[in-house]
């Protein structure tokens, strides 16, 4: 036996660095030491980083497999992340006042998937990605319907100006035919947007977990029937990709959450845009797409007007556009 004196093999000393599981622990510290903001915007731009690569992933896999397949597949993978904490909370997490919010949350979730990564397939990736972020002006119309809210003339011109930014995208070119495709992104965003409405009801009086355990499920339970209809058995290489999905998707949500625990969201939630440039580049490298003259204009409107709409909110001492829940297509 050693003695007590005798030196630590793994301890560090000068010149010699510490031990390989030190790292993290190190990293940490140098995280923790950063302003709150500065740590908020590195998980945010890590969110979006994730968010980006789960969409390449989809349509990528889009050409030969269904999105409900896909769907399935991503649902079943971050169901199992999930499960610990699902089945820790068993059986309060499934314990809810509102059934039929919860049930219309699920139903809005599953569109706004659906419709979402639709258009991510067939759409350019900076182009279903700008139609996205729509999301926020949905988010202000319907606060005045189901919250009650009152929304003044500032809110209302960035909400009509981010809308003019939209149809400038549905119409490159000046075409009058509208992409189907296009329509579907809009509809997802409008999907997305009341997800958050409801999650803004619910979280009144359901814990997040009773939350994020009906959607895990729900939107699973949904997709079983026309994921069956349409399976193709997926091969090796696509296996991985679909795995790839999930992890995606479960990454890019908890970095979300980090980052809005982190900083503050008037100061983050503009690199929440960030996905456009993603979006941009590796549709450029992986798939040869370049947006058109139009699509970056009108997507520069979408943002500045979302961005308007985030400090209004944060005048106005609310949440709902500026919420990590339900920010991309991670409902």
């Amino acid at each position: 036996m050693p003695s007590p004196d005798a030196p630590n093999p793994d301890a560090p000393h000068p010149g010699k660095p510490g031990p390989i599981r030190s790292l993290p622990h190190r990293a940490r510290r140098i995280l923790t030491a950063l302003p709150a903001n500065t740590r908020g915007a590195l998980w945010i731009l890590q969110a979006a980083f994730f968010f980006m690569i789960m969409s390449t992933l989809i349509k990528l896999l889009g050409s030969d497999l269904s999105v409900f397949q896909i769907l399935l597949v991503r649902q079943c993978i971050m169901a199992l992340i999930v499960a610990p904490k699902i089945l820790r909370g068993l059986p309060g997490s499934l314990v809810t006042r509102h059934p039929a919010l919860q049930a219309a949350r699920v139903a809005c979730a599953t569109i706004a998937m659906l419709c979402g990564f639709t258009a991510v397939i067939h759409l350019p990736l900076a182009d279903a990605t700008a139609l996205g972020f729509s999301k926020t002006f949905f988010v202000t119309i319907f606060a005045i319907f189901f919250l009650g809210e009152t929304v003044g003339a500032h809110r209302w011109g960035a909400t009509i100006l981010g809308f003019l930014g939209v149809l400038l995208m549905l119409k490159p070119g000046g075409a009058f035919l509208v992409d189907p495709y296009a329509l579907l992104a809009i509809i997802g965003a409008a999907a997305a947007g009341m997800v958050m409405i409801i999650i803004r009801i619910l979280t009144r009086t359901d814990s997040p977990t009773t939350i994020l355990t009906y959607q895990a499920v729900g939107v699973g339970l949904i997709m079983i029937g026309p994921a069956l209809y349409t399976w193709v058995p997926p091969t090796l290489e696509e296996w991985g990709l679909l795995l790839a999905v999930g992890f995606a998707s479960w990454a890019g949500q908890m970095s979300n959450i980090r980052a809005f625990r982190a900083g503050e969201a008037t100061a983050i939630a503009s690199l929440d845009y960030s996905r456009l440039i993603y979006a941009t580049a590796f549709g450029f490298l992986i798939f040869g797409q370049w947006p058109s003259v139009t699509t970056l204009i009108g997507a520069g409107v979408i943002i500045l007007a979302a961005l308007y709409t985030v400090r209004r909110e944060a005048i106005r001492g609310r949440q709902l556009a500026r919420a990590a829940e339900g920010r991309g297509y991670n409902t």
